[in-house]
């Protein structure tokens, strides 16, 4: 008798990752996995090798070993420019903004390097702010605006796997309210998203299970059904 339920093909499987910049042993044997269509959060404090996680799935670190598969492809061995092609998307913390092209400049600046892009007109309906903003300048923008700005422009590049690096830092409330909401969007649309967030009242309602690391380990996985239970410890470890 077979089960009514079939699991959802991995988009992300990363095993047994180890990373260094220079001689500095920073990851030591990661092991995540991310179905598509899932979202998970990296938790851990500063130092604990999140943003290095998403860095080394891009190559952006010095010297990789282990396995990274996209879409049950293996890419460890594949250089940085070649990542998108894969369907990944990377928003960094710093978000890239260029200041001297307006929004729409700057959002139709990448070019689309996989099947199923989001149109123009689908990403101002997703984010009306860059709409009303489209020929303002990168420097006009508010921190929230580009932030938007830096999500959409890899929507527009047809990336289906989301690497988000602490979208939420230093942002109003109700900005972070909307990414919230895009975030659940994007999910329901079927885009897989790996977010490093340290605010964990964000991340906590959107994950369909939490990565914990500290020094460069998994020290625990956490779904979002044990969450409830977890919360104390969380905190604790955290420090938040």
């Amino acid at each position: 008798m077979t089960s009514a339920f079939t699991p959802r093909p991995e988009m992300l499987r990363i095993h047994d990752l180890h990373a260094f910049y220079g001689e500095s042993h920073i990851l030591h044997g990661i092991d995540i996995r991310v179905a598509r269509g899932e979202c998970v959060t990296l938790l851990g404090r500063n130092g604990s090798g999140r943003s290095t996680t998403l860095k080394s799935v891009l190559g952006l670190v010095g010297k990789r070993t282990g396995s990274i598969m996209v879409n049950g492809r293996e890419v460890i061995a594949e250089p940085t420019h070649r990542m998108a092609r894969y369907g990944i998307g990377y928003v960094p913390e710093e978000r890239a903004i260029f200041a001297s092209l307006s929004t729409e400049e700057n959002l139709m600046l990448p070019p689309q390097v996989a099947s199923g892009a989001m149109s123009v007109e689908e990403i101002y309906r997703m984010f009306p702010n860059l709409q009303e903003r489209r020929n303002s300048p990168g420097s006009k923008l508010s921190g929230g605006e580009q932030q938007m700005l830096a999500m959409a422009r890899v929507l527009r590049t047809g990336a289906k796997l989301l690497l988000l690096d602490e979208i939420t830092e230093g942002l109003a409330p109700v900005i972070v309210k909307k990414l919230g909401e895009i975030i659940v969007e994007l999910k329901s649309r079927g885009f897989t998203i790996v977010l490093v967030e340290q605010n964990f009242r964000f991340a906590a309602p959107l994950a369909d299970r939490h990565y914990v690391l500290e020094h460069g380990e998994i020290i625990a996985t956490i779904t979002a059904d044990e969450l409830p239970g977890r919360m104390d410890w969380l905190h604790q470890t955290l420090g938040v």
